[in-house]
C-alpha cells in the first residue's frame, strides 16, 4: 500500500480550494476522532458528489427496489413492515440523516433514533424533523462505539454508507445483531470494498483507460478549478489516515461479518467500482438532466461499469438482512 499518491497532492489543492487553509491545518490535530468530524461536520459544504447525480440516483434505486423513482426506505417498509406500527429503529453513523428523515415519515416507526459524532449535521436533521412536526424523530451526538445498545431493543438498525466507517466492525455487528429483536432487520447500504480506499489494480486501469479513451475533455475540468483530470493513482496511507481516519477503517471485514451474524433476505450489487473513481471531482459536469450528450455518456460509463462487475465484486452493496439465533 503507497504512503502518498500523486492524487495526494491534487486532494489537498482541491481541499484548500474548497474548504480553505484553517481545514488543511485542522488535520494536524492529534485526536482522530475531531479529524473524523472536521470531514463531515459541515452542513455548508458545496462538492462535485458522484452519488447525488441524478441519473446515478436512479441507478441505485432501480437496483435496489426494481423502480427508478423508488428509493429504498418505502420498499423495504412496504416489504417487510407492512401493517405494523410503533417501531424502533436505530441508525449508527446516521450523518446529515437524510434517509432516517425518510423512515420517520412512514407510518410504521414510532421511533427514529440517530446516532454520530457529527452534531452540527444532527441539529440541521432535528430542524428538518421540527419544521415536519416529526415528533419520532430522536438525534443524539455519541460515539458509537460508547454507546450502550441494550438486548432485543430495536426492530430496525440502518447503516447508510456509515458501517465502513467504524473501527472493530465484527464487534459493532455483533452488538447490532444482540440489540435486534428476533424478528428485525438489519438495513445496510454501504461501501464494502478495499479497506482504506486501496483501489486494485484492475480499477485504476480500467479508470484511467475511460479517463483517455471515452471521457470527453470539456467533461474532465476539476470542480472549482481549471485543471483537468487525467488520471487517478488512489489515495496514499498517510491521507487517508489524516484527512478521516474513519474513512474504509475496516471495509473489507464488513461481507465476512455480514455472514457471521446476519442471515440476507435479499442483497444488490450497487457497483461504484468505476464511477467512485471516475466521477470524483467532476461529477458536477453530469448533472445535467437536459442534454442529450451528457446523458448518453454516463450511459457508457454505466455499460462500463457493469462489464467491470461482471467478473469483479460489488464495491457498494445494499441489503436486508435478519438476524442468526444468539449462541
Amino acid at each position: 500500500m503507497p504512503l502518498i499518491t500523486s492524487d495526494d497532492f491534487l486532494e489537498t489543492l482541491a481541499k484548500l480550494r474548497q474548504r480553505g487553509l484553517p481545514f488543511l491545518l485542522s488535520k494536524l490535530r492529534p485526536d482522530a476522532l475531531a479529524r473524523t468530524r472536521s470531514a463531515f461536520d459541515d452542513p455548508t459544504l458545496r462538492a462535485a458528489n458522484w452519488w447525488q447525480v441524478p441519473a446515478v440516483r436512479r441507478r441505485w434505486n432501480t437496483r435496489m427496489t426494481g423502480h427508478p423513482d423508488q428509493a429504498y426506505e418505502a420498499y423495504v417498509a412496504e416489504k417487510y413492515l407492512a401493517g405494523r406500527h410503533g417501531l424502533r429503529l436505530l441508525s449508527l453513523g446516521s450523518g446529515a440523516a437524510s434517509h432516517e428523515l425518510a423512515f420517520a415519515r412512514l407510518p410504521q416507526f414510532g421511533e427514529v433514533r440517530c446516532v454520530d459524532i457529527a452534531g452540527r449535521l444532527l441539529a440541521q436533521a432535528a430542524e428538518i424533523a421540527e419544521k415536519e412536526s416529526l415528533t419520532n424523530f430522536r438525534t443524539e451526538v455519541a460515539d458509537v462505539n460508547a454507546l450502550d445498545l441494550p438486548a432485543a431493543s430495536y426492530d430496525v438498525v440502518l447503516f447508510h454508507s456509515a458501517l465502513h466507517h467504524f473501527q472493530d466492525v465484527n464487534g459493532i455487528l455483533a452488538r447490532v445483531r444482540r440489540t435486534l429483536r428476533p424478528d428485525g432487520l438489519l438495513v445496510l447500504n454501504d461501501f464494502v470494498g478495499p479497506s482504506r480506499l486501496q483501489w486494485t489494480a484492475a480499477q485504476l486501469a480500467e479508470t484511467n483507460r475511460i479517463l483517455r479513451e471515452v471521457v470527453p475533455l470539456r467533461f474532465r475540468v476539476r470542480y472549482l478549478s481549471r485543471a483537468r483530470k487525467t488520471s487517478v493513482s488512489g489515495p496514499g496511507l498517510l491521507r487517508m489516515r489524516l484527512a478521516d481516519p474513519s474513512e474504509a477503517a475496516e471495509s473489507d471485514r464488513i461481507m465476512p461479518g455480514l455472514r457471521q451474524y446476519f442471515e440476507p433476505l435479499e442483497e444488490a450489487a450497487l457497483g461504484g467500482n468505476i464511477l467512485t473513481l471516475v466521477l470524483k471531482d467532476i461529477a458536477h459536469h453530469f448533472m445535467r438532466e437536459d442534454d442529450a450528450e451528457t446523458q448518453a455518456l454516463l450511459a457508457e460509463l454505466f455499460r462500463l461499469e457493469d462489464a467491470f462487475l461482471a467478473t469483479h465484486p460489488s464495491d457498494l452493496l445494499f441489503g436486508v438482512y435478519q438476524p442468526r439465533p444468539l449462541q
